[in-house]
Parts: C-alpha cells; sequence; structure tokens
C-alpha cells in the first residue's frame, strides 16, 4: 500500500510541476493535471508519439521510459549537463517544478525533434562537403559528449542495466555450504530466476549496486535502511512446487552476528552455551527483509501441509515422500585397518571436508553400497536431539532432525487455535513476519492488547529442508518461511568448482545442468 501511495504522491508533485510548465511551452496549463493525459501531452512536447507514454503503465520496462521522458523534457528546455540529466532521473517530479520556476529556462522546441534536425542538417553539410557550415553547426553542438562523459555514461548504463537485471530478473548465486550436498554441491554458481514466483520489488532502495549486503574489504552493510519501500509482489509465473529447490532470504537473520564464514542470530546466542564469547566484540546487525542472507533448500513443505519426519522421512499429510535421489545423511565408516583411503573418499566424490567426526560422512545410498562393496562397515548415525525449532523442550523436548513433527504449515487465511502448548510455533509468525504485538500475560495470550484463543495468517509459508539431512540448518533450526521473503527460482548451474575452490579444479560435467535436481 505504501509503494503506491508513494507512487501516487510522486504523480500528483510531477502534475502539478506540469501544470506550471506546459504554458512555457505553449500548452495550455490544465492538460497537466488531468491524469493519463498529461504524459501523452508531455510525449508529444518532447517529440515522441502520444502513445509512447503508455509504456509507462508497463511494470519494470517504464523505469527505462520514465528515464528517457524526464531527460527528453528538461533537454527541450536546454538541459544538456550530464548533472541536470542525473537530477532529472532522480527527482523528476520536483525537478519538473524547479524548471517551471526558472525564469532563465526557455522551450528551444521538442528535444528528439531538434537532436534528429541538427544531426540531419550536419550530415547533408557533410555530404555536401561544406565545412564552413560543418563548423557553424560543431560550434552549437549541444549533444556532442566529451570521451569522459562517454565513459562515465557508459559505465553508469552499464551497472544500471547489470543492477536491473539481477534486481528484477535474474541473478547469480554461489552454494557456500554443504546443505544440498548430493543435489547441489559446494562451489556450484547459479543463475536464479526472479519472475518464476512473481517479482519482489525492493524494499530497500539505496544501496551500492551489485552488492547484497556487505561491503567486502570495509566489512560494513551495503545499504541504508532509510528511506525504504513495503513488501509488494508482481504476479507469479507458477506457484512453488513440493520437492523443488527455491532461493529465500534467511527468515531468522534479520538481527545476526556476522563472522568470517557465517552468521549467528541473536537467538543462537541467547541459547548455545559459549557462543556469546566465542562472538565477543562483534555487534548485532539488523537487517531488513530483503537483505537478510540467501539461502537456498528444497520446499518441502506447502501452505496447509501436515509435516513429519519419522526416522528420516519424510511424511507430508500422513503420506510418505520419495527422497531426493541424492539425499544425505551421516554414518559411520570403519576399516579392519583403522585407515580409511582418501582416493576411495575422492572416487566415490564424497565430501571430506564436510564430514561431522573423525569417522562420521554424510553420504547417500550409492554410496554407502560402494564402500560396503569394499569391505568397510558403514553404520547410519542419528543426531541426538539438539537445538530445533521451535526451541521449546518443555513441549517439544522430544524432536530431532530425524523425528520431527508434526507441525502444521499456516496458509493465508487459515486460522488456527492458540494455547499456550503451540505458541512457540507460531510466535515468531505472528508477532515478527506479520507485525503484531504479541505477550502474554498471567497466563493469557494477548494479540494487539486483545486476548486471543485462535490467529488467522495473513500470508502463506513454506518448509525448507536441506538434501543433507544430517548436516542442513533449515526449518527445523529456524522454522517457517514467510512468502514475503521467497527469492526466487533456481534455473540451471553454469560454473562449478570441486569443494568450492577453483584450485581443486573444475566440475565439467555440471557446467549448464539443471539447477532442480531431484
Amino acid at each position: 500500500m505504501w509503494f503506491f501511495i508513494f507512487l501516487i504522491v510522486g504523480y500528483i508533485i510531477w502534475s502539478i510541476g506540469l501544470y506550471l510548465l506546459f504554458p512555457k511551452a505553449g500548452i495550455e496549463s490544465w492538460k497537466g493535471l488531468v491524469p493519463f493525459y498529461n504524459m501523452g501531452v508531455l510525449a508529444r512536447m518532447v517529440g515522441r508519439s502520444p502513445y509512447w507514454a503508455l509504456w509507462l503503465l508497463f511494470p519494470i520496462v517504464n523505469i527505462f521510459y520514465y528515464s528517457s521522458l524526464v531527460i527528453d523534457e528538461v533537454r527541450s528546455f536546454g538541459k544538456y549537463s550530464f548533472g541536470e540529466s542525473v537530477l532529472a532521473v532522480l527527482f523528476g517530479p520536483i525537478y519538473t517544478i524547479y524548471l517551471a520556476m526558472d525564469k532563465k529556462a526557455k522551450f528551444l522546441g521538442p528535444a528528439i525533434t531538434q537532436e534528429k534536425t541538427f544531426r540531419t542538417q550536419l550530415a547533408e553539410a557533410h555530404a555536401a562537403g561544406n565545412t564552413k557550415l560543418i563548423r557553424q553547426l560543431e560550434a552549437k553542438n549541444v549533444y556532442k559528449k566529451s570521451p569522459a562523459r562517454e565513459w562515465v555514461e557508459s559505465i553508469i548504463f552499464a551497472v544500471f542495466a547489470a543492477s536491473f537485471i539481477r534486481m528484477f530478473l535474474i541473478e547469480a548465486f554461489v552454494i557456500p555450504t554443504s546443505s544440498m550436498e548430493g543435489s547441489l554441491l559446494v562451489g556450484d554458481f547459479l543463475f536464479v530466476s526472479k519472475a518464476n514466483y512473481g517479482i519482489r520489488t525492493p524494499m530497500t532502495i539505496l544501496a551500492v549496486p551489485l552488492l547484497h549486503n556487505r561491503i567486502p574489504v570495509l566489512n560494513v552493510e551495503s545499504y541504508l535502511k532509510k528511506p525504504s519501500l513495503p513488501y509488494f509482489r508482481l504476479p507469479a509465473l507458477q506457484s512453488i512446487q513440493r520437492n523443488t529447490p527455491f532461493v529465500f532470504n534467511w527468515p531468522v537473520g534479520d538481527s545476526v552476528y556476522i563472522m568470517p564464514d557465517r552468521s549467528y542470530t541473536a537467538g543462537q546466542v541467547r541459547r548455545i552455551p559459549g557462543l556469546a564469547n566465542m562472538l565477543h566484540g562483534s555487534h548485532l546487525v539488523v537487517r531488513p527483509i530483503d537483505k537478510k542472507d540467501h539461502y537456498i533448500k528444497r520446499c518441502v513443505g506447502l501452505p496447509g501441509d501436515t509435516l513429519q519426519v519419522i526416522d528420516n522421512q519424510l511424511y507430508i499429510n500422513g503420506d510418505a515422500q520419495k527422497n531426493p535421489e541424492k539425499m544425505q545423511l551421516a554414518y559411520s565408516i570403519q576399516s579392519g585397518t583403522g585407515q580409511i583411503n582418501d582416493l576411495l573418499l575422492d572416487r566415490l566424490h564424497i565430501n571430506v571436508s564436510d564430514r561431522m567426526g573423525p569417522s562420521i560422512y554424510n553420504l547417500n545410498k550409492e554410496q554407502v553400497i560402494a564402500l560396503q562393496q569394499e569391505g568397510l562397515e558403514v553404520q547410519i548415525i542419528n543426531p541426538e536431539a539438539n537445538d530445533v525449532f521451535p526451541h521449546d523442550k518443555a513441549h517439544y523436548g522430544s524432536w530431532t532432525v530425524s523425528n520431527y513433527g508434526p507441525i502444521y504449515i499456516p496458509k493465508k487465511g487459515v486460522t488456527v487455535d492458540l494455547t499456550m502448548n503451540n505458541l512457540a510455533l507460531y510466535r515468531r509468525l505472528i508477532h515478527d513476519y506479520e507485525h503484531n504485538d504479541l505477550e502474554v500475560v498471567n497466563g493469557q495470550i494477548l494479540v494487539n492488547g486483545t486476548p486471543a484463543t485462535n490467529y488467522t495468517f495473513n500470508q502463506d509459508y513454506y518448509w525448507a529442508m536441506g538434501d543433507n539431512r544430517h548436516n542442513s540448518e533449515d526449518s527445523r533450526m529456524w522454522g517457517f518461511v514467510p512468502e514475503d521473503h521467497v527469492v526466487g527460482k533456481p534455473l540451471f548451474i553454469w560454473f562449478s568448482t570441486k569443494n568450492g575452490s577453483i584450485r581443486n579444479g573444475i566440475n565439467w560435467n555440471r557446467l549448464f545442468t539443471s539447477a532442480n535436481k531431484d
């Protein structure tokens, strides 16, 4: 809603500016106040077809057409400098009022027509060999740009175009951890489509181009939290399908302590003994939704599903689900000699850096069978109960990564009962993701100060799990993925390094393969 208010206010200011500016061009002032029609009049004023202004109604492409229109607007009044063009793009509505109030600004004619006429005259002079006329025209050539300006404009356009593509269409990602190992590997470089699940318009609008949330070397955030825009998403091309990988902003990553290798949430610092001492001296960083770290996992639970894990087998609504083909679990490997051949592990593509102990490795079924055929003893290891969501040992103390749930995944518009027994499951959703005041007073749950025995959700939620089931920090650790945190759909792997380092070689067989692996 605030996004539309921002656009409407900007358009009203622009219309007022056109009301004041049009008389300078011999156009009746009232035409500047007629919605939509005034854009067609402006397009004609700068030398374009009135129908050209219709492009302003199309999301995303209208950014380019708006920029072109306001630059042509100021050029029609003799403002040709680079700085004036930048001001026009950044502050178009306000700059229009300034232009109308500037007594020195005179209407020189439609900018497009003026430039075409000049180019034609110059071309004819060259064709006729009229050096005198060429010199006269070149002397008053306001369209000629210095080499420095040509370079600057080219760089700005390249950065703008790349930022535009990254922001709205496709972004490159790299897999940093082994949580999807087996399907997506450490060192895989992916292209992710932001259009498939609906383009999410930027919320943080002042940021260093082409950087997500940190400036390398300086190790500071790469954006300003204000001003900002509210969440808004364009219509999706498709819905998120169960058991497909997807990219999202880490839901609990709004308050984090940042270390060189990873980030820790404020909640982890409170719950995990000794972590606060390790992070001593680090500062808490608070991030908006679109600047939280990116995660990629498999969407195993959709809105309205009931999910449960029993002995590492996933169940949705009571039905056992097909496991990913390369799903990994933790296994203990023992040999008669006490030594495990590293060459054997490498041949079987077992990630040694991902092991969870001296002899505990994350393996898929094929690797388990191959090791057993080599005479090694391989035994599954189920991690003990640990710090799993919802971090309420009184009510959910028996839950582990191998035996988890059942848990209901909220769906927009669905109402659930709220009790002290299940409040831990939905507290963060109600308070942090849907921005309600929530407190418990004398054993009674209050939502926005009103006693609540149930709650109706305002958006859909998803459940994400890694294919490396015993070594994945996923929804079992931090809970639901809100719809407003969804970033996009992985398309394909365009490059892949072995174990995340080019020094280890390139996974040639993975180049230009689908990122949606079962």
